[in-house]
């Protein structure tokens, strides 16, 4: 008999269905089944306690009698037993860890069976969303990370995801852009390193437009242009946006990311009206000293903090754009979810972003995507401090890439002097790029993290390094044994029987269960330690059982293993956004 692909849903629906025979399903029975302690099995199932304990029945007697309900073929699979007062613990047996690894045997298989859990679902997912005419920097690095591997999830369960990158293309700054790059541009510069010069200018205009000036009235003037379709504004805006967006491509380039859809700011620039009047016809908005605005008094914190959603003198603001883009997205994309991804300073603002599209959506009717804000920390430096150059100045991303790559450089040529330099160059860039990546997605995307470059470029702990090894090691092995990974010898593989054997087994069947809480949560972390942990339940049982061996029905379950090992490793890296390699 088959096995599904997540086995805690397969016990879930056992037990509900368990529930039904004895007629507790309609009254609120839910199982609660997860990831066991390996002490005390592969699944536990919590759900008898709290619902034996709200009908005052005695746990554990109903959680026997929730048991012997289980259908047959079910309990077939698995080792049983109660703990405590009415936890019921299920290990598989090792025939059922052979079915299911048998049924899972290619990255294709996999991504199959995590598909189910969001079939038919569009996700839209915002990130990156650097501003035209500036350099991305390394405090661009974690939204255009983690956003990415957050789309690789999400389309690994099956979801439908559309990557917008909200660019930050409109507003006050290209006055002020426009206003320097009349007086300061260097077109041999701008033919050179023209996003360089671009930078330079800004900070000129910004520089010379101080608060209250005649030269801030002036680089306003050139802002009313370009708002008023402007030819001459209108061309330098769009040559601006080219330029930015060639730079910002090469850094994509680097990491495997590709966009469906760049709509900045500008994109909602004619949207916005139809913002500001349906939020005053339906009472949400109101205006207060000549601007338009959203008080959400029946929230505790901002009951008297209004949202500003236009401003005084009737220019919009990033809550208009942003509402505009939220009704964009319901309507035109059908969203059935929204993840936006900034750092953690703009928490307030979706907030109540949030509170005000739930207010309008449901005055209006329309249709309400779940909403998400995918905040996180900053990245600093050894001191705790944000990550800077050694001259205070903010560390340029293609900078920082570039370095990874140099270091990761030195040590392949240190560990494998003899590879050809083209080869040597090829796997620092894979390890290289995917140290930073990896750095970022290992960590709890709330917390801040410290960039270290020895911790991301080790070859044990929680590394890319570690794991892009970890995959060689797996592929040397085919390679050794003059085997094609695509095609290993374990047709008449047995079950698993060694501890080593059974533990890896048993950490391959758990894949299903990182990848949901990995997506379920937004948090690419749990993906992260699944595999780390993976890569260490595979060294335990290389170590300890050799692979190789005369026995035809051990060699078989052993390369099944190996294999199984390498698909998962590989599986796992590549829907974070890392690609892996042959050898390192």
């Amino acid at each position: 008999m088959d096995l599904p692909f997540h086995l805690a849903h397969y016990l879930a629906a056992a037990l509900q269905a368990a529930a039904q025979r004895l007629g507790v399903a309609d009254r609120g029975f839910q199982p609660e089944v997860r990831v066991a302690d390996p002490a005390h099995g592969d699944y536990q199932a919590n759900g008898a306690l709290a619902f034996a304990k709200r009908e005052k029945q005695n746990p554990r007697a109903f959680a026997q009698q929730l048991l012997d309900a289980v259908a047959p073929e079910v309990l077939a699979h698995f080792e049983t037993s109660l703990a405590g007062p009415g936890f019921i613990n299920f290990r598989l047996q090792p025939a059922a860890l052979l079915v299911w690894l048998q049924q899972f045997a290619s990255e294709e298989q996999l991504r199959a069976g995590a598909a189910h859990a969001r079939a038919n679902q569009t996700w839209v997912i915002d990130y990156s969303s650097p501003n035209t005419a500036k350099q991305m920097h390394v405090g661009h690095l974690r939204s255009a990370v983690i956003g990415e591997a957050l789309c690789r999830l999400l389309t690994l369960t099956g979801a439908r995801v559309i990557r917008d990158n909200h660019l930050g293309d409109w507003g006050t700054q290209f006055g002020k852009l426009i206003y320097g790059y009349k007086r300061w541009a260097d077109q041999n510069a701008l033919a050179t390193d023209a996003i360089e010069e671009l930078e330079r200018i800004y900070k000129l205009g910004h520089a010379a437009t101080p608060d209250g000036s005649p030269e801030l009235d002036e680089a306003r003037r050139e802002l009313v242009k370009l708002q008023n379709g402007d030819p001459e504004n209108v061309a330098l805006w769009q040559k601006f946006s080219d330029v930015s967006l060639a730079a910002f491509e090469e850094i994509y380039q680097r990491l495997g990311i590709k966009f469906d859809h760049v709509l900045g700011e500008s994109f909602y620039n004619d949207k916005v009206e139809r913002v500001y009047r349906e939020l005053s016809e339906a009472g949400i908005a109101e205006v207060s000293d000549g601007a338009l605005v959203v008080f959400h008094r029946d929230h505790p914190r901002f009951k008297t903090q209004p949202f500003l959603v236009r401003k005084g003198d009737g220019a919009s603001n990033y809550a208009a754009t942003d509402l505009a883009t939220a009704l964009y997205r319901a309507e035109h994309f059908h969203a059935d979810g929204i993840a936006i991804l900034t750092d953690f300073r703009q928490a307030d603002h979706f907030e109540q972003l949030f509170l005000t599209v739930d207010k309008w959506f449901a005055a209006r009717g329309y249709r309400r995507p779940e909403l998400h804000h995918v905040s996180f920390g900053a990245v600093t430096g050894e001191d705790g401090k944000a990550l800077k150059t050694r001259d205070g100045g903010t560390i340029k991303l293609k900078a920082l890439l570039n370095e990874a790559v140099e270091r990761a450089f030195a040590l392949v040529t240190a560990k494998s002097p003899d590879l050809p330099e083209a080869e040597r160059r090829d796997i620092a860039n894979v390890v290289g790029v995917g140290s930073v990546q990896y750095a970022d997605l290992a960590q709890n995307r709330s917390s801040n993290y410290l960039f270290s470059w020895d911790k991301m470029l080790a070859l044990d702990g929680n590394t890319a390094p570690y794991l892009l090894y970890a995959v060689t090691r797996v592929r040397s092995i085919f390679r050794k044994a003059g085997f094609d990974p695509a095609q290993p010898p374990v047709v008449n593989a047995t079950p698993p029987e060694t501890a080593q054997e059974l533990a890896l087994a048993r950490k391959l069947v758990q894949f299903a269960d990182a990848v949901q809480l990995a997506t379920d949560q937004l948090r690419p972390h749990y993906l992260c330690l699944y595999l780390y942990e993976l890569a260490g339940a595979y060294s335990a049982f290389y170590a300890a059982d050799k692979v190789i061996v005369e026995d035809p029905a051990v060699r078989a379950r052993r390369l099944l293993l190996c294999h199984r090992a390498l698909i998962t490793l590989e599986t796992g890296l590549h829907h974070l956004g890392l690609r892996t390699l042959e050898r390192m």
